[in-house]
């Protein structure tokens, strides 16, 4: 479906050219984590602001590197802005399984899928013209950089 794939690439290119929720936030009350991919050099700044209900309140990225990292990371805090932990929680394992459909086979390794997350049941959205990265292996940890880094924010700044 060339069609299909066009939508994609103009969806990547749109986020990467006009990252959704670019800047920073006072710290605190948000938490700042940074990523970093050390086999190209993709970087990731985070950061995360949860209301008194585990909500993300706010969210801000930063950061440089490849289309898709950035691209990556602009659709996640669009997609998890206003949402639950737990939400987000959900969303990040079934994006993570869309990710790894190869990278098991790839890197001899069996990986974690949560038996309770179907992707399916999960929208993924945008995030879905993200698919495609699993054909070139060594973009998967490109465009997961910024869903490990929000991992890490949320941990902090849920106190865990």
């Amino acid at each position: 479906m060339p069609g299909l794939e066009d939508l994609y690439r103009e969806i990547i290119l749109d986020h990467y050219r006009n990252p959704r929720n670019r800047g920073e936030l006072d710290v605190p009350p948000a938490v700042r984590v940074e990523g970093f991919n050390p086999l190209c050099g993709d970087e990731i700044v985070l950061y995360v602001q949860l209301d008194a209900d585990g909500t993300v309140d706010d969210i801000r990225i930063g950061g440089q590197g490849c289309s898709i990292s950035q691209s990556s990371a602009s659709m996640m805090s669009a997609a998890v802005k206003g949402r639950t932990v737990d939400e987000i929680e959900r969303l990040t394992r079934a994006f993570k399984s869309m990710m790894s459909i190869h990278e098991s086979s790839l890197e001899g390794a069996e990986h974690d899928v949560d038996d309770e997350v179907d992707p399916v049941d999960v929208k993924l959205g945008d995030l879905e013209a993200l698919r495609g990265v699993v054909k070139f292996p060594v973009r998967i940890k490109c465009a997961t950089l910024a869903w490990n880094t929000l991992s890490q924010a949320i941990d902090e700044a849920s106190g865990d």
